[in-house]
């Protein structure tokens, strides 16, 4: 399939240079590449400043002056275990949740400079595609109907609705369900869906909370062979998982989370420092313990 994509072009604004990409290959799953423009001059896809989100009367921040940089053209994963901020940093960054403090921006479009999430929302939503985690959707329309629906309520010409949605449909491996209910479908299954309709406006930028949860293992493939071609199209993938060996096996940049702060950025390579990202996870997070002492009881008579 054939992702049409608005292409990335040189902001005006640099946030900052962009790093060089990591020499990663797997025999599944095609090795992903930045194009040297993203790198080189610094160009973003998504600035994230300060970014700080207080609930209440909590003792900590969910997110903690949040500062992130993901080049355009990369495929740039967001990990840390459950609570870590993730979501919420995501949520902000994507404009579904207002935050208490900081300043999120867009790049992409036709023109070249960066747009505030916050300050000007309609323009920087039409740059991204969302797949929130736990996503509500209309789920007594069909597959292809909620497809087809996400792009014309984005306002796009019918015909190029009807083409896309026929694509994305057999590129999800969905055309026997596409005529079924949403409500129907298995918890894999409606996040392919959710998928495709993120997709079909062609974003220059997608956003993707844990994407491949509750998705087999050749759904899982199909979709990062999908989204790697999405970012040799020219367009950018920020991936959150708490799952190391996918990540790392999949992204080019990563950024460690813990406690809502942000402990580690950079390529895959810088951040890992010849350790697995597991390893060089826990290393930065700590907590990992040997219950060999208070188990000595779990043992086969």
């Amino acid at each position: 399939m054939s992702i049409p994509t608005d292409g990335p072009t040189t902001p005006r604004r640099e946030p900052g240079p962009g790093a060089a990409t990591t020499e990663r290959t797997h025999q599944d799953v095609p090795r992903p590449q930045v194009h040297d423009h993203a790198t080189r001059s610094g160009a973003a896809a998504l600035v994230v400043r300060a970014l700080t989100k207080v609930y209440g009367h909590a003792e900590r921040p969910a997110a903690d002056h949040v500062d992130l940089t993901v080049p355009r053209g990369s495929f740039y994963g967001l990990v840390g275990r459950n609570g870590a901020g993730k979501t919420t940093t995501l949520s902000m960054a994507t404009g579904l949740l207002r935050p208490s403090s900081g300043t999120v921006l867009v790049g992409g479009g036709s023109r070249d400079e960066l747009v505030d999430v916050w300050g000007d929302s309609v323009r920087a939503k039409q740059r991204m595609g969302v797949l929130p985690d736990g996503a509500h959707l209309f789920d007594r329309l069909t597959g292809r109907q909620l497809v087809a629906y996400s792009g014309l309520l984005r306002g796009m010409d019918r015909e190029v609705v009807k083409q896309r949605t026929e694509d994305l449909v057999k590129a999800m491996d969905l055309q026997d369900a596409a005529g079924r209910q949403v409500q129907d479908y298995s918890a894999g299954m409606t996040k392919k869906i959710a998928l495709a309709a993120a997709m079909i406006h062609a974003p220059s930028l997608l956003v993707l909370d844990e994407p491949f949860e509750s998705v087999d293992p050749v759904s899982a493939a199909n979709i990062r062979s999908l989204l790697h071609q999405y970012t040799e199209a020219g367009g950018t993938v920020v991936v959150s998982s708490h799952v190391m060996d996918l990540v790392q096996r999949m992204c080019d940049h990563v950024a460690v989370m813990d406690q809502g702060r942000v402990l580690a950025q950079g390529t895959m390579s810088q951040v890992c420092d010849g350790l697995s990202l597991e390893d060089r996870f826990v290393s930065l997070v700590g907590g990992r313990t040997d219950a060999g002492e208070e188990l000595q009881w779990l043992r086969p008579e």
